[in-house]
C-alpha cells in the first residue's frame, strides 16, 4: 500500500503534517511487525533495533517541525535522515536473514525508502535554502 503525499495546492504546513501522520503510521505498522519475531535473542535485539529506528525517524520529524530555528530544523531534519536510514536497514535484515519476509515486511521496506528519498531531498533543499 504506497501512500502517497498530496503536494497540488497543499501548504507547507499540510505537507508537515501529512509527513508526521506518515511517519507515525509508519512507526506503529514497524511495532505491529515487531511483535510477530521470534521471543529468542535475535528476534528481541532486532526488534528493538528496528523499532526504536522507525519511532525515532516519527519523533525527530515531529521535534523538526517545532525546531526553533531554520539551523536547528536542517540539524533536525538530518537526524530524521540518519533514523529513516536505519529503518530500511533494518528492513531490509528482516527479509534477507528469513526472520519475517512478508508482504508486510516488503511494504514496509518500500514505505521506508520511500520516506528515506522524501527526507534526503528536505535535507538538501533545507540546507540550500540555509546556506542563501
Amino acid at each position: 500500500m504506497a501512500w502517497r503525499l498530496h503536494l497540488g495546492s497543499a501548504m507547507p504546513n499540510e505537507i508537515a503534517d501529512q509527513l508526521k501522520e506518515r511517519t507515525m503510521r509508519f512507526a506503529l505498522r514497524v511495532m505491529r511487525l515487531c511483535r510477530t519475531f521470534s521471543g529468542d535473542w535475535e528476534g528481541r535485539f532486532v526488534a528493538d533495533q528496528l523499532f526504536r529506528a522507525s519511532a525515532r525517524t516519527s519523533a525527530n520529524y515531529h521535534a523538526a517541525c517545532r525546531a526553533r530555528s531554520h539551523r536547528d530544523f536542517v540539524n533536525k531534519l538530518g537526524m530524521v535522515v540518519e533514523e529513516s536510514d536505519e529503518s530500511v536497514f533494518w528492513l531490509t535484515f528482516v527479509g534477507r536473514s528469513g526472520m519475517n519476509e512478508t508482504t508486510d515486511q516488503h511494504d514496509l521496506v518500500v514505505e521506508g525508502r520511500e520516506l528515506l528519498a522524501v527526507f534526503i531531498q528536505s535535507a538538501k533543499t533545507a540546507s540550500h535554502n540555509n546556506r542563501q
